[in-house]
Formats: C-alpha cells, sequence, structure tokens
C-alpha cells in the first residue's frame, strides 16, 4: 500500500473526526454527516485505485515469471543437445544463462507473492469501509426520519413544547452524528474484526499460494533433474 493511501486510511480511522465535528457549529447535523460519507465514499475509490495499480503490477510479474520459467526449461533442451554435439562451450555458456534465471525466479516469485497479499489486504479494506458506508447511510436515513417525527411532534404540542423539542432534537443529532462517526472512523467494538477477518484470510490465502508455488517449483526442478 502506497504512503499517500496509508496516510489516508489512517486519518479516517484515527484523526480527522475534530474537523468534521467542528463543523457542526456552522452547517446542520445531516449536512456534516453526508459529508463524512462521502469521505468514506473517497477513500473506497482511493483503494481501488491502489487496487488496480496493485493488479497491474501482480499481472507483469507473472507474465516475466512465466517468461523466463519457460526460458529456463528451453535452456535445459538445449544443454542437452550441446553435450550431444560435444560442444561444451555452447552448453557452458546455456547453463550460465541458466544460473541468472534463476537467481531471477524467486525474485519474481516474491513479487508475485507480495502483489497477491497486497491485492487481499486492500479487497479487505474495501469491503470493510463499504460495510461502514452501509451503516452510515442507515443511520442517517434514521436521522432523518427522527428529525420528521420531531418536527410533527413539536409542531401538535405547541410552542412551550417546541423549544423542548428543538433542544431534544439537537441532542439526538449529537449522539448520532457521534455513533456514526465512531463506526465510520474509529472501527470500535466487534466490528473491527471484519478488516482483521479479511487481513487473516488475505494471509492464510497466501500462505496456500506460497504452499503450491513451492510445490510447483520442487516438480520443476525434480522435472529437470529426471530429463
Amino acid at each position: 500500500m502506497s504512503e499517500g493511501l496509508v496516510a489516508r486510511v489512517t486519518r479516517l480511522v484515527s484523526g480527522g473526526v475534530n474537523q468534521l465535528v467542528d463543523s457542526i457549529e456552522n452547517a446542520s447535523p445531516e449536512t456534516v454527516m453526508a459529508e463524512a460519507i462521502r469521505e468514506v465514499e473517497r477513500a473506497i475509490d482511493q483503494v481501488r485505485d491502489e487496487l488496480a495499480s496493485v493488479l497491474a503490477n501482480k499481472h507483469l510479474a507473472n507474465t516475466r515469471l512465466g517468461d523466463t520459467t519457460s526460458r529456463h526449461e528451453e535452456l535445459q533442451g538445449q544443454i542437452a543437445l550441446a553435450i550431444n554435439e560435444s560442444r561444451d562451450d555452447l552448453a557452458e555458456a546455456a547453463i550460465a544463462r541458466q544460473l541468472d534465471l534463476e537467481s531471477q525466479i524467486p525474485v519474481l516469485e516474491t513479487a508475485v507473492s507480495e502483489a497477491s497479499r497486497e491485492e487481499k489486504e486492500l479487497e479487505g479494506y474495501v469491503e470493510a469501509l463499504q460495510a461502514r458506508k452501509r451503516e452510515m447511510e442507515s443511520e442517517l436515513a434514521n436521522y432523518r426520519k427522527s428529525m420528521q417525527q420531531s418536527t410533527a411532534d413539536a409542531a401538535a404540542s405547541g410552542a412551550a413544547a417546541s423549544k423542548n423539542s428543538v433542544e431534544s432534537k439537537t441532542r439526538k443529532a449529537e449522539e448520532t452524528f457521534d455513533r456514526v462517526m465512531k463506526n465510520a472512523t474509529g472501527l470500535p467494538g466487534g466490528k473491527v474484526t471484519d478488516l482483521e477477518n479479511a487481513g487473516k484470510l488475505a494471509e492464510l490465502d497466501e500462505l496456500t499460494r506460497k504452499n503450491r508455488v513451492s510445490e510447483r517449483l520442487a516438480a520443476l526442478k525434480a522435472s529437470a533433474r529426471d530429463s
């Protein structure tokens, strides 16, 4: 994940709340809550952009790894031919090239592995942010409904009750906003498990993939020895 994206996510998780809370003095609670939702949407877009870049890098590394492996296998056959033709000089040149390729293969495998890890991590962030957005949208809908009901109650209860109703609505707005912002940026309590589980599942997928890579590499080496 890029440093810019790390800073972005960190600000959403642990910072930037005070500025939004302060703005409630000059804007309605609904406006502040809607802006908080847009902030999460922008974060989702940024994570997706980073994910697209990671996927592109993974594709390039996979392509290069495939080409390198194919060339290594091709050289193995050429080495055998050179030996049969008593051309040790050609065999030595091909072996030297094989050694160069063998030094590149682990690097390319690591690049693919790292890209896969980042892919899973970023997908987890997207899913978690989307979940927070849905929660916030639900809270905003409830807030609007509460405001409509409070307005109806205030109209029915007269001028004196209206004052109390306004105060009650303000308290409800502040409490609702606090809950929304906490859900959106604090990831408190059990809700953080979505992100934690996403990271753990990504790690498990990565472990599985590493095992598959190791098995395939071992098979290729065994095949090369047998030939």
